[in-house]
Order: C-alpha cells, then sequence, then structure tokens
C-alpha cells in the first residue's frame, strides 16, 4: 500500500462526520463503535502518575500529572495484553488545534514498551493552561514533536 492510501484511509477513519462536537475542556476516546468523553473533573477522579521530563524545546525539566493513557483505552476494549492481531492497532491523538501524532499502541502498553504515557493536566504542579487543559505526554520521546498540546479526542484504530 502506498503512503498516500494509507493517509487517505488514516484521514477518511478520523472524519467522524456523526460524532457530536467536543466541548472544550473534554478529552473523547473512540475505539471502534464505543466513544466515552471524559471531563477535566473525571480525569482527576482517576489514579494519577507523575512523570519529570526533559523538554528540548523548552531546554527545561518539566513535572506533569495525568492519567496513564492505557487506563483510559483499556475502559473502552483496547486488550491490555495484546495478541495477534491487537499488535495491529494504532491511535491518533488530536489536538483542538488540528494537531495530530500517531503512536502504535503497543507504544503507549506499559506491558510491553517502558515508556509511560499520559494524559497530562497539570505542570509542576499547576494546572496547564498555555497548551489547554490537557497534553499527551511521553517520557520516551527525545524530542515532544508527539506530545499534543490542547488534547481533545484520541481514535484508536486497525492496521489491518
Amino acid at each position: 500500500m502506498n503512503m498516500s492510501n494509507c493517509m487517505g484511509m488514516m484521514h477518511g477513519a478520523m472524519d467522524h462526520g456523526n460524532a457530536a462536537p467536543i466541548p472544550p475542556g473534554v478529552l473523547r476516546v473512540a475505539f471502534g463503535d464505543k466513544s466515552t468523553d471524559w471531563t477535566a473533573a473525571q480525569l482527576a477522579a482517576m489514579p494519577q502518575t507523575t512523570v519529570t521530563v526533559n523538554n528540548e524545546h523548552t531546554k527545561a525539566t518539566e513535572t506533569y500529572t495525568g492519567v496513564p493513557l492505557m487506563d483510559l483505552l483499556t475502559q473502552l476494549g483496547v486488550p491490555a495484553v495484546p495478541h495477534g492481531k491487537d499488535m495491529l492497532l494504532y491511535l491518533v491523538a488530536v489536538g483542538s488545534d488540528g494537531y495530530e501524532a500517531v503512536y502504535a499502541v503497543a507504544e503507549v502498553n506499559p506491558s510491553l514498551h517502558d515508556a509511560t504515557v499520559i494524559v497530562a493536566d497539570t505542570e509542576n504542579g499547576k494546572p496547564l493552561t498555555a497548551d489547554g487543559p490537557l497534553k499527551l505526554i511521553d517520557t520516551r520521546e527525545k524530542r515532544p514533536a508527539r506530545w499534543v498540546r490542547n488534547l481533545a479526542a484520541i481514535h484508536v484504530l486497525s492496521g489491518e
């Protein structure tokens, strides 16, 4: 399959014309025919993880706290321990500004990868503001190109 076909398929999968608009400050996570909207308060009530990362853009050490992404994905039926075709799952994280980043689900799964990927709502102990209320953080990225500010949606898809 050539890359232009792949991108067209991904764009089509992302085009949820029938989906309701995502309210500000809400994270929508979708997998198959399941979709859940989490408010900031609901996310804050979930078990939290704190990570410290070196941000190559700001040249600073930053500490973020939030929900492990895999915790959200398993609530929608993404296998906690993937086998076979589950290894073809990937996700597209989308910011409210339209920025998108792609991860193999294996990259965010602690049973397969030693990175910690969280949906952060605080930085250095304070609520996120400049980057929107939610931000996707990956501790193994050398540069934060796949960190998604203003995180609004995560779509789990199959590469099959």
